[in-house]
């Protein structure tokens, strides 16, 4: 069970339930960090009080290092900021909520370390599975997953010695706020509509993902890294309930369920707790009152990006990596109004045209990967 933490992405909407759950369950908090935001990490420094708080953009680092020059708090800058924090001696896990491919050198820097990863960063293993799967095995390090659909997998499968038992894993998804829409409706879609999820409340990144599937599609790479099976015993179901986290389908026919409300403090207090349960003073699933609970196979022509996800599932070596790379640069033009909502899946797919894929990539290999996806799509 976890007793200090470091945070990597205190301010996002991950990094803010985790300390609400750490306050909770008492923990220490050795680090935190952030990308720009200063305003809410000088908040949660005086609260917390870590030992260590980094900044990405050095510029805010500078006026963070001023306004805590009354507190014995260490203020880093950059990579280096991150790297220091993942690694705080004190820190038994390292909570990685950072956004994107940056998570990925200092989660790896902790897995060697032998610290248990709460792992909330999509990219780490998508980007990055093997490499990732295999330093865990090699120091002894935990991975356990935070994301609400990998936590009900994780939890689904205790127990379960031999991953040959399972038949397949059924990831639900809510379908977003454009469910049972035409690709042709979906041409219509602004930033403002997309950023309305119905069920959860997420940051603008994962919230358009989640609309265009892609979020379902990484967390389809993501449970192949995790449970070592292949794409193929991996489906996504529309569940628009949000109530059914994940489901195992096993070899006999049984298939085992977690079940919960739609709130992410539930699978960060597990991560936290493991192997234990902690008294939650959240109101418990009163499933009296939730009402039917539905199923459905997701539109893959209306979103395609499930589809390209799949397909580099299977691809594998860098391509999950030109994927993700790709998918976040669109997002950010989506975003900014510049490209329409199903411009992210043709600027994804375009990057797997023009990107190469190598095999058995090194670390180094992967990060060019990410900069040229990236670079395909905003050259296109």
């Amino acid at each position: 069970m976890t007793k200090t933490i470091a945070l990597l992405g205190s301010t996002g909407s991950i990094g803010r339930q985790t300390l609400e759950v750490a306050r909770e369950l008492g923990l220490t908090v050795a680090a935190l960090t952030a990308h720009t935001n200063i305003d809410l990490l000088e908040q949660q420094a005086r609260q917390f009080r870590p030992r260590l708080a980094a900044v990405y953009d050095p510029d805010a680092a500078r006026v963070l290092r001023e306004r805590l020059s009354d507190m014995d708090i260490q203020v880093l800058a950059g990579e280096e900021g991150l790297l220091t924090a993942a690694t705080a001696e004190e820190a038994d896990t390292l909570v990685t909520a950072v956004m994107g491919s940056v998570g990925l050198a200092p989660t790896l820097a902790a897995i060697r370390q032998g610290k248990r990863i709460a792992l909330a960063n999509k990219e780490t293993l998508v980007c990055a599975g093997e490499l990732v799967m295999a330093a865990a095995a090699e120091y002894g390090a935990e991975i356990i997953p935070v994301d609400s659909e990998h936590s009900a997998v994780f939890q689904c499968l205790q127990g379960c010695r031999d991953r040959g038992e399972v038949r397949r894993i059924l990831l639900t998804c809510s379908g977003g706020p454009f469910y049972g829409k035409t690709s042709a409706e979906l041409e219509r879609m602004t930033a403002a509509d997309a950023l309305h999820h119905p069920n959860w409340r997420m940051g603008a990144k994962i919230t358009v993902d989640s609309a265009t599937l892609m979020n379902k599609g990484l967390e389809v790479i993501e449970a192949m890294r995790l449970y070592a099976l292949p794409v193929e015993k991996i489906q996504p179901v529309i569940h628009r309930q949000s109530i059914v986290h994940s489901l195992v389908e096993f070899r006999d026919g049984a298939v085992l369920a977690q079940l919960g409300t739609p709130d992410m403090k539930l699978p960060i207090r597990y991560a936290m707790t493991y192997p234990y349960r902690a008294e939650s003073p959240d109101a418990p699933l009163d499933l009296l009152r939730c009402g039917p609970l539905t199923f459905a196979a997701p539109d893959e022509d209306a979103f395609p990006c499930l589809r390209l996800a799949r397909q580099c599932g299977k691809t594998g070596g860098t391509s999950c990596t030109i994927l993700n790379g790709a998918n976040e640069a669109a997002v950010a033009l989506f975003l900014r109004g510049e490209i329409g909502f199903n411009d992210i899946a043709r600027r994804v797919e375009d990057a797997l045209c023009r990107v190469e894929v190598k095999y058995t990539p090194s670390l180094e290999d992967i990060l060019e990967a990410d900069r040229l996806a990236r670079a395909a799509v905003l050259n296109r």
